[in-house]
C-alpha cells in the first residue's frame, strides 16, 4: 500500500504537466480494473516471497509473459503465435521444478504454497499489463494512466489490508524511508521507463529485458538475503527464463522484394 502511496504525489504531478499540454485523458476508467489487478498482483506476490523467497517469487512473478498472449486472445481476438504453445511445457516444467514437489531439501517455508501465490501473481499481474496496455495507447503521455492505475491500487490495498488484518496504517522510521525510495524508483522510475521505453526497443533486445528481473532476482536473494534455492529449483528458473526468451523473440520480416 505505501509504495503505490508515496508515488503518487510525483506521478501526480507529472500526469497533470500532461494533462496541461495534451488535454484530458480519454478512457481513465480502464485504471479501475488496472489497479485491481496491480494491488492484488503485489499482495500474492508479498505472500509469495514469505514461502519461497525473492528470487524464486519474483520469476514465478514473470509468467505474466506467457499468460498475456492467452489473455489477449480470449479478451482481444489477438492471435496465439506458435511459439508460446511451444514454450508452454517448459515454463510448465519450472513452476513445479521450483515448487519442490519432486525433492525434500527444496528452499522455502512452504515452497508449494509459494508457487500457488507466485502463479497468482503472474496471473494478475497479467491482467494489470493487458489493461495498462489499452490504457496507454498514447505513447505521449505515461505518467496518467500510471498515476490513476496506481490511485486505484493504493485504496484496494488499504481494503484488502484492513480485510486480511495485515495493514499498517501508522509510518514507522527507518522502515518507512525504504517504503519511499521503494515507490520513487520501482513504482514511478522504473514504471516510467518500462512504459517509454517498450513499445520503441527492437524485439531482441526486449527478450534480453525480460530475462534481467527474474535472473538478477534469483542472484540478488543468494548475494543479499542468504537464500539458497536447491539445484532442481535453479533448474526450474533456467527453464522459465529460457521459456520467457523463446517468447519474447520475434523472428525478423522477410524484406519484401523490389518489383523488377
Amino acid at each position: 500500500m505505501f509504495r503505490c502511496f508515496y508515488a503518487l504525489p510525483l506521478l501526480g504531478l507529472l500526469a497533470w504537466r500532461e494533462d496541461r499540454r495534451y488535454g484530458p485523458r480519454a478512457a481513465r476508467w480502464l485504471a479501475v480494473p488496472a489497479g485491481v489487478f496491480f494491488a492484488a498482483d503485489l499482495v500474492f506476490w508479498h505472500y509469495a516471497i514469505g514461502d519461497v523467497g525473492a528470487g524464486l517469487s519474483t520469476v514465478l512473478g514473470n509468467l505474466q509473459v506467457v499468460v498475456v498472449p492467452f489473455l489477449a486472445w480470449l479478451i482481444l481476438g489477438e492471435r496465439i503465435q506458435p511459439r508460446i504453445l511451444a514454450a508452454l511445457p517448459l515454463v510448465c516444467s519450472g513452476v513445479v521444478l521450483i515448487s519442490g514437489v519432486l525433492e525434500t531439501g527444496a528452499y522455502g517455508d512452504d515452497p508449494a504454497r509459494g508457487v500457488v501465490f507466485g502463479v497468482l501473481t503472474g496471473l494478475t499481474y497479467a491482467g494489470f499489463i493487458l489493461v495498462l496496455r489499452q490504457a496507454g495507447s498514447d505513447l505521449r503521455r505515461p505518467a496518467g494512466p500510471l498515476f490513476d492505475t496506481t490511485l486505484v491500487a493504493t485504496v484496494v490495498a488499504v481494503i484488502a489490508g484492513l480485510a486480511i488484518g495485515e495493514v499498517d496504517l501508522v509510518p514507522a522510521w527507518p522502515s518507512h524511508a525504504w517504503l519511499v525510495v521503494l515507490a520513487l524508483t520501482s513504482q514511478v522510475v522504473g514504471w516510467l521507463l518500462i512504459t517509454v521505453s517498450l513499445p520503441r526497443l527492437p524485439a531482441a533486445l526486449t527478450s534480453v529485458t525480460l530475462t534481467i528481473q527474474p535472473v538478477a532476482s534469483v542472484l540478488l536473494g543468494i548475494v543479499l538475503l542468504g537464500e539458497e534455492p536447491s539445484l532442481l529449483q535453479l533448474a526450474g528458473v533456467a527453464c522459465i527464463v529460457a521459456g520467457l526468451v523463446s517468447v519474447a523473440l520475434r523472428r525478423a520480416p522477410r524484406p519484401v522484394p523490389e518489383p523488377a
